[in-house]
């Protein structure tokens, strides 16, 4: 660091600290001066001055007291004050000490002092090749031109370097691997300055990309000469092939791979180990597109669905900019570009288009660009539309780029085109081995250890025989040889005690021993379950990207909006039937309805979702994956979500929480209901039924715009909480059962409309300690299931149930008691619909309707489901038979209870 550097930092410091005694100190001055002072002593208190005459001249404070010597001065502090306040500087200079000079040079540059306060060892660092690393200082690029040229790449200078300086370009890699001091180039397509002139190190992300390849966990093959070994690949903790992007063409095959954003990516990847069956479509939903370095717009999303579903596609990148107006004009304002746009030649194209008179209007075209962003000003006449200019603008320059995505990689040495999951697929394929051979390797060492240490104890353990043998010995090799006869040790065992110092038989080193002896054994055990374990191997992955994610992750630069003109993704999603489950603890998951087969009644089921054992399944419904879902909340709001943004899970998964899917859902809101609409028809009614018993009904077309953040559904009063919500018409009724085993029956006609806000009417009047726990809309040809939480249940015919008005208590639905347990569900069901039952347990169970039999309201049911001890069910959803097809297809709603508008009928 130069003189001025340092003397501008010194003085920022002295400014921060009033107390000058701070940085005044000069360190093992008192001892210095007065020791030189007692050398140059003649005696009686005279000196010599450098001409040779005799004086006389004490040390005194600025108040004239002179300083009497004694012994306790040469430990006291001296400082730079001092030395002139007391005439100790004028003095050395009169006896020509050799302290002179240096107290010179310390007063006149302004040298301060700190006291060090702790002495702590640098940690070790790894260091490539030739130092270059983040914690070291810059490198002139020639030596690292060069020396790659030497040892690994036998071409021109110019690809090595051409290739590093992209590295450290920020508007080339969305991640720059180098950090370079100098002339990089530029946006205006600026080269960089000659290597001799530039300077650089390796980024800290850079170096996870090479993290832990001295562990084995790369193999190495032979440079271009055979004189050294290279790597054949890298460890890459980070995704670099998705984040940062590749283009390039070689033997009749290109590659142009767009960069993403690190944050997107890793989250990707972490929901991959989490749901190995995700397919493209769920990870889109975490990885929203190519996040390029210089931002700029994707218009449209066709492209990059088709590029994530088919390894190929085309994406078209905007500029963003913006209107200004100034002195009455109109202005464009160009804020970012599309990528690997060269600027300059964007300006003057514009320039050439408005000389060329093929864009009219423009007045003025400047660029403003400077070191806090781009600002290219394009000035209009007054009477022109910006728009119009714009998109002229847009069509004639390179505003506008078409991105061509060829997602070509090697995949085993082989080339191939992957789609968006195939990349992530490959990446944690190949991180499964990096981690697998790491920990190979570290186990490896680990017994090394292990070995080594057990001879050491043996030594240490009968300690005055080894002694004995090695002083006994004439030379090390006899020492060996007695050491591995005496205590059984093979050859690198007896080394290493030859090889301990005499410090290690201490007591406390003896100590250290032993206690590094227990933890080896316990790093081996822990290794060795980790290679048992693939799930364990994956969690280590899955640490590793959340730490890269939090340590280089960051918001995205690039914005993606919807071309109007555009397909709709929804046209490029099969609509097919799928089931919805939803966890107590908040976690949501879709299946085909296929994962479960057909059973006869009273059998067990199968898992359906992995719960611990204080989770359950609360609800669970089949739905078509283009249709509505709508969430409310116990604050009385409504979510809106398509049923294909919930990710597709296995049997055996939880599935993904809810919250992430919702993110504007409130701190400690609680989802308590939903249900799947198809459209929003103005015939057609939202009903709600709530736990106290109160009904509300409101027009479904008040719910068509449901924002991100949710609407107002309907005002529940304090300490009540919505039960149900169900899809009615014109001429409907109404079914409220309560828990007990009581259902109540009226016209949905008395139940007026009213707006989103409202509370609601009392629908049914219940007991002490009884609630409504579902409810049905019906007609009067209907029949209604019943099922209990004990796994029994019944059909009845509607008709067999007395209608009253709305506010009554109603009449028995089914008998329940210690057999049949508390009422669960009533639902309308035909004789060739299937139910769908799941558990407390997460079983779930699919069996005929025709297998139940119909008898009379206040029976006792029959055995649905063998319910294993401590279980219960939970939710129960209905698959409409063939014979309800029409109906279905007329009505256009799939409710949670009736899901239909099928062109087959189910398979049995």
């Amino acid at each position: 660091m130069s003189h001025p550097e340092k003397r501008e930092r010194l003085e920022a410091l002295k400014e921060r600290f009033n107390d000058p005694t701070v940085f005044d100190r000069i360190p093992y001055a008192s001892e210095a001066v007065f020791d030189d002072l007692s050398e140059h002593h003649i005696g009686s208190g005279w000196y010599l001055d450098t001409d040779g005459h005799k004086f006389r001249s004490g040390i005194a404070y600025p108040s004239g007291t002179k300083i009497r010597y004694s012994s306790d001065l040469r430990e006291r502090p001296l400082g730079r004050t001092q030395l002139v306040d007391w005439g100790i500087q004028s003095k050395l200079h009169r006896i020509g000490s050799k302290l002179a000079p240096i107290i010179d040079d310390i007063l006149e540059n302004n040298t301060y002092f700190m006291q060090v306060r702790k002495v702590e060892a640098a940690p070790a660092e790894h260091t490539y090749d030739l130092q270059v690393a983040g914690a070291h200082e810059f490198v002139a690029n020639g030596i690292i031109g060069h020396n790659c040229l030497g040892k690994y790449h036998p071409h021109g200078d110019a690809s090595v370097y051409d290739a590093m300086v992209r590295m450290a370009q920020d508007f080339s890699l969305r991640y720059p691997l180098v950090s370079g001091h100098g002339n990089f180039g530029s946006v205006d397509g600026d080269s960089a300055a000659a290597m001799r002139y530039t300077e650089c190190r390796i980024e800290s992300l850079a170096e996870d990309m090479l993290k832990d390849i001295d562990k084995d966990t790369v193999d190495w093959v032979d440079n271009f000469d055979s004189s050294l070994k290279e790597p054949s690949v890298l460890p890459a903790m980070v995704p670099n092939l998705l984040v940062n992007g590749s283009s390039g063409i070689a033997v009749g095959m290109a590659t142009n791979i767009p960069p993403h954003n690190l944050r997107e990516v890793c989250d990707a990847l972490v929901h991959l180990i989490d749901h190995p069956s995700a397919d493209t479509l769920d990870l889109m939903s975490f990885i929203r597109g190519p996040d390029f370095p210089t931002g700029g717009i994707i218009y449209g999303t066709n492209g990059i669905v088709e590029a994530y579903s088919t390894g190929r596609g085309r994406l078209k990148v905007r500029a963003r900019t913006s209107f200004e107006e100034h002195e009455g004009k109109k202005r464009i304002i160009v804020h970012e570009i599309p990528y690997q746009v060269n600027k300059a030649n964007l300006v003057e194209s514009i320039a050439d288009l408005v000389k060329d008179k093929k864009v009219e209007g423009i007045t003025d075209l400047r660029d403003e660009s400077d070191r806090d962003g781009m600002r290219i000003v394009i000035e209009l006449r007054k009477d022109v539309l910006e728009e119009i200019i714009l998109n002229q603008l847009l069509q004639h320059t390179q505003l506008e780029i078409t991105f061509g995505v060829i997602n070509l990689a090697l995949v085993d040495g082989q080339p191939k085109v992957l789609t968006l999951q195939e990349m992530l697929q490959a990446y944690l394929d190949y991180r499964r081995t990096v981690v697998t051979r790491r920990t190979e390797y570290e186990l490896r060492k680990a017994r090394e250890r292990h070995h080594i240490l057990i001879g050491l104890i043996k030594a240490v353990d009968a300690i005055d025989d080894a002694i004995r043998i090695i002083r006994g010995a004439a030379n090390t090799e006899e020492a060996r040889n007695g050491l591995m006869a005496r205590f059984e040790l093979d050859e690198i065992q007896a080394r290493a005690i030859l090889e301990m110092r005499l410090r290690a038989l201490t007591g406390l080193e003896i100590e250290e021993l032993r206690k590094e002896f227990a933890e080896i054994e316990e790093k081996i055990r822990a290794l060795q379950e980790v290679l048992a374990d693939d799930a364990k191997i994956m969690a280590i992955i899955r640490q590793e990207l959340l730490e890269i994610k939090e340590r280089y992750g960051d918001e995205r630069r690039t914005e993606i909006l919807i071309d109007e003109g555009e397909l709709d993704i929804e046209d490029l999603i099969p609509n097919e039937q799928m089931v919805i489950m939803i966890s107590s603890d908040g976690y949501i998951k879709r299946l085909p309805l296929d994962t479960y087969k057909k059973q006869h009644r009273g059998g067990q089921g199968l898992l359906g979702m992995e719960t611990k054992e204080e989770e359950h399944v609360v609800d669970m419904f089949v739905t078509m994956t283009h249709n509505n879902l709508l969430f409310f909340t116990d604050r009385g709001r409504v979510y809106q979500l398509k049923a294909y943004r919930i990710p597709v899970a296995g049997r055996h998964s939880k599935g993904r929480p809810i919250v992430n899917l919702l993110p504007r859902l409130e701190e400690g809101e609680r989802l308590e209901d939903n249900i799947s609409i198809a459209s929003f028809d103005d015939d057609l009614d939202l009903v709600f039924a709530t736990r106290r018993g109160i009904i509300k009904r409101t027009s479904l077309s008040e719910y068509r715009n449901i924002r991100a953040n949710g609407i107002i559904a309907i005002n529940l009063m304090e300490g009540d909480e919505l039960v149900e919500t169900r899809v009615a018409r014109q001429g409907s009724e109404i079914v409220l059962a309560s828990r007990s085993g009581q259902a109540a029956r009226f016209d949905v006609a008395e139940v007026r409309s009213v707006g989103r806000a409202s509370i609601g009417v009392r629908g049914m009047r219940l007991d002490e300690g009884d609630e409504v726990v579902s409810m049905a809309v019906v007609t009067t040809e209907d029949k209604l299931l019943t099922i209990t939480e004990n796994g029994f249940g019944k059909t009845s015919l509607v008709s067999d149930y007395r209608k009253t008005h709305r506010g009554g208590k109603g009449v028995i639905t089914i008998r329940t008691n210690e057999r049949n347990g508390g009422v669960v569900s009533v639902r309308t069901i035909s004789d060739d619909d299937q139910l769908l039952i799941t558990t407390v347990q997460g079983k779930v169970i699919r069996v005929a309707a025709k297998e139940i039999r119909t008898m009379g309201r206040s029976t006792q049911g029959v055995k649905i489901m063998d319910l294993a001890e401590g279980d219960r069910i939970t939710a129960v959803a209905r698959l409409a038979g063939a014979s309800e097809e029409e109906k279905i297809v007329r009505t256009e709603v799939h409710e949670s209870e009736v899901m239909g508008g099928l062109s087959e009928d189910i398979e049995e």
